[in-house]
């Protein structure tokens, strides 16, 4: 998973390189990486996917003007847009999610988020938010597909590939430790039926 965390950092930059987070992202993904696969680790990275100069142009243009309602929310053919009312009532389900993520009752926002999804699933905002809130709720498989999913409407979502490298590396951090901690089970059993000191 360090590995598509720094995939996805780099993505970042190449999408806007005044990301302080995605630059301390990289920063700590070549170091874990290095650690871990030694001096080739470039070599086991899967490709980093280029971003055309016409999506970099067009968000330049997107953030200068800043008039869009829907900042990176670019309707997929493959899902079908809300009518008026759906939308409506699906937008006042993702401001009453944000309330909760304000006051830091993930749990109640994920469960807004999803209520707005299942009326409008081609909001990439709401996928990216209630992706935070799986981050902040440990759910890191669950923010992983929230941001492919975003991905899949707006494939140059930053806070989309920002969030799924998070999930990726603390998914990793957190499979490591659960393989320690069942690694130091394994030594006390072994301990206990030997009878030896460690």
């Amino acid at each position: 998973r360090y590995r598509q965390a720094y995939v996805d950092y780099k993505t970042v930059l190449q999408i806007d390189w005044n990301i302080p987070a995605a630059h301390d992202g990289v920063n700590r993904m070549t170091k874990a990486l290095s650690d871990v696969d030694g001096p080739s680790w470039r070599e086991k990275l899967p490709p980093i996917p280029t971003v055309p100069m016409s999506v970099k142009e067009s968000l330049a243009q997107a953030a200068s003007s800043a008039s869009s309602p829907q900042q990176n929310s670019v309707i997929d053919n493959k899902k079908n847009a809300p009518g008026p009312e759906a939308a409506k009532k699906a937008k006042a389900l993702k401001e009453e999610g944000n309330a909760f993520v304000k006051k830091g009752e993930h749990k109640k926002a994920v469960e807004k988020y999803t209520q707005s999804l299942g009326l409008n699933p081609t909001e990439v905002t709401t996928y990216t938010n209630r992706a935070l809130c799986y981050l902040s709720l440990k759910m890191y498989k669950e923010a992983i597909s929230d941001c492919d999913e975003a991905l899949q409407l707006d494939s140059a979502n930053v806070k989309a590939f920002y969030r799924r490298g998070q999930a990726n590396k603390e998914l990793k951090v957190s499979l490591f430790l659960n393989h320690c901690l069942s690694l130091r089970g394994h030594e006390l059993r072994i301990k206990n039926s030997l009878d030896l000191d460690i």
